[in-house]
């Protein structure tokens, strides 16, 4: 199957208001009409990912930005990669072809049960998980997806919720952060968290005092990393905007972070 065939058509629809419901099943290896779209060949290596961009509550219009972006990067690096907004297509049978699942911007309530043992079993198994911004406002009754993630979303500032801000790099060394500046100034929507999990590894803290808003003055962490139950995770709470995913220095950021998360 050709690289990126069917990016274009995928986002097209997205972008058009279609719902998954309406979105054609890209694979034929499946008993029903599953809902999924191969961005990059998926490769016989291990070297594959899946990106999930369910939504349930707030639905952030840079989702098909950020799915093109991680398809390209992808292709890029050689990686296959497959994007699905079907919670069905979490099965041990579908997951064990991915070294790593990123959720992007996924909101609120997305699994069942059937699921949710689905993924357990996946980290657990030695898998990679990779939270992009409203992934931490995902699965809030699910005690096993908060140690997971690390942190809860709680709040953000308001009027205007994008706003600038500085970041410092805590960790240089990660992939995700190496090329990074050691203050990186950008423009983005600021998350505050009900509380961190013990055991993250801080890549990245906003300093408080570069802008209004923060309910986490002084220490406010917001990339992180962590061995979880057999598998990695990673997390940055970067990432609302749609001008994130054509933002390099970003996309180098998420990029070093998925490669984290799939053990590379």
């Amino acid at each position: 199957m050709t690289k990126y065939i069917t990016l274009s058509l995928f986002v097209m629809l997205l972008m058009n208001g279609c719902g998954e419901s309406d979105l054609q099943n890209s694979e034929n290896d499946h008993d029903h009409d599953l809902q999924v779209t191969v961005l990059s060949e998926l490769r016989d290596d291990g070297r594959n990912l899946l990106i999930f961009s369910k939504t349930s509550g707030w639905r952030h219009d840079s989702i098909e930005a950020g799915i093109e972006a991680v398809g390209r990067l992808a292709g890029e690096h050689e990686v296959g990669a497959t994007a699905t907004e079907d919670a069905d297509y979490f099965t041990p049978e579908n997951l064990e072809k991915y070294d790593a699942v990123v959720f992007l911007n996924t909101t609120q309530t997305v699994f069942d049960e059937q699921h949710r043992r689905a993924f357990n079993q996946f980290i657990q198994n030695g898998g990679g998980f990779a939270g992009v911004h409203s992934a931490s406002d995902t699965e809030y009754d699910w005690p096993w997806y908060h140690g997971l993630v690390g942190a809860y979303f709680d709040n953000h500032p308001n009027d205007p919720n994008v706003r600038n801000a500085v970041i410092d790099v805590v960790n240089p060394h990660h992939a995700s952060t190496e090329i990074l500046p050691e203050r990186w100034q950008r423009d983005d929507e600021w998350y505050n968290f009900q509380s961190f999990n013990e055991g993250l590894n801080v890549l990245l803290k906003l300093d408080t005092d570069s802008y209004q808003g923060s309910d986490h003055p002084g220490n406010h962490p917001v990339a992180w990393y962590h061995e979880y139950d057999g598998g990695r995770a990673f997390y940055t709470a970067l990432g609302h905007t749609k001008e994130s995913f054509s933002e390099d220095l970003f996309l180098q950021h998420l990029w070093g972070g998925i490669e984290y998360a799939m053990g590379k």
